[in-house]
């Protein structure tokens, strides 16, 4: 196993919208993925950001967001299987916490399933709590977790 100290996480954009679908649809495997398209339309809304997880130049996940006046939404977060349970979810959270602390976000969303208990487990741990639910939001019919963090100070 390759020790996650050698995680990279840079910055990227629509010129990687295949490497995301790819990465989405592991991540993603059973529910409803995101195409390479999809991705791409994506970043041609203001304030869209992505950030890429590589080690040894091999993609291993991302986080995608979108930002609007003081406030950002978790759009996407993706872990291939393989690197699961070892901190790069985590660093992405981390890499986008810093970033919106820079740019004066005060409070970061996101939605996760009710059956995504690992990721739900996660985001707990990383100081996100719960604020509601959208009833029946995903296409399997399960309810989302509208969860946020207030980042005003954590930077």
């Amino acid at each position: 196993m390759t020790p996650l100290s050698g995680l990279v996480i840079s910055e990227s954009g629509p010129n990687f919208s295949a490497v995301l679908a790819a990465l989405h649809a592991s991540a993603f495997e059973g529910t409803a993925r995101w195409s390479e398209s999809a991705f791409a339309e994506l970043f041609t809304t203001p304030g869209t950001q992505a950030f890429l997880a590589s080690l040894q130049g091999e993609p291993v996940g991302f986080i995608l967001i979108r930002t609007v006046l003081d406030e950002a939404e978790i759009l996407t977060l993706a872990v291939s299987p393989e690197w699961r349970r070892r901190g790069v979810a985590r660093k992405l959270l981390e890499t986008v916490e810093r970033e919106l602390g820079r740019k004066k976000i005060t409070r970061l969303f996101l939605e996760v399933s009710t059956k995504n208990v690992s990721a739900e487990t996660l985001y707990t741990t990383c100081g996100f709590v719960t604020a509601g639910t959208r009833k029946r939001y995903y296409d399997d019919g399960s309810d989302a977790i509208v969860m946020v963090r207030d980042i005003s100070r954590s930077v």
